[in-house]
């Protein structure tokens, strides 16, 4: 066999059908489009219209509520912050703070504040002072012989 013998398998490849090219290509004058209209017509694509008739996404019900001034935190586990210490990353001598948190490369952005988590193994004495933190995060620092305070948000300042 040579390479100009290779042929692809019988039916493997079809041609694309050609539209608009006269009544012999079996999609002639109107291209498949019906007669007149409004989708008949170029450069119309109504999504979502149904003729008038009120549409699925207005039929269904709404529910829920975006509170627009809703608080985002920056989510920590105290797993990886013991990771970072264990790596040397973060420093577990002096008080750990939301600036040495985002510093070292454990948060991206405080955001509205560093939010603690007892996700993941935790060892080690350390001071953290953030923005909040879960029940279960605080026992297990305190457990460790460690200390988390969680700040008081000022909502006076807002």
């Amino acid at each position: 066999m040579k390479l100009h013998e290779l042929r692809d398998n019988a039916g493997a490849s079809k041609k694309a059908k050609r539209i608009g090219r006269g009544p012999g290509s079996g999609k002639g004058k109107t291209a498949g489009r019906g007669i007149k209209g409004q989708k008949s017509r170029s450069g119309v694509a109504i999504n979502g219209y149904e003729g008038g008739q009120m549409p699925l996404y207005q039929r269904l019900p709404k529910r829920g509520f975006n509170k627009p001034n809703r608080k985002q935190y920056a989510v920590v586990n105290l797993g990886l912050i013991q990771k970072f210490i264990d790596e040397g990353k973060i420093d577990a001598k002096n008080a750990i703070t939301e600036t040495v948190l985002v510093e070292s490369g454990l948060v991206r952005r405080k955001r509205d504040g560093v939010r603690v988590l007892a996700k993941g193994e935790f060892k080690g004495k350390l001071t953290l002072e953030v923005t909040g933190a879960s029940k279960a995060a605080i026992e297990a620092v305190e457990k460790a012989g460690g200390s988390l305070k969680v700040a008081a948000v000022a909502e006076a300042a807002e």
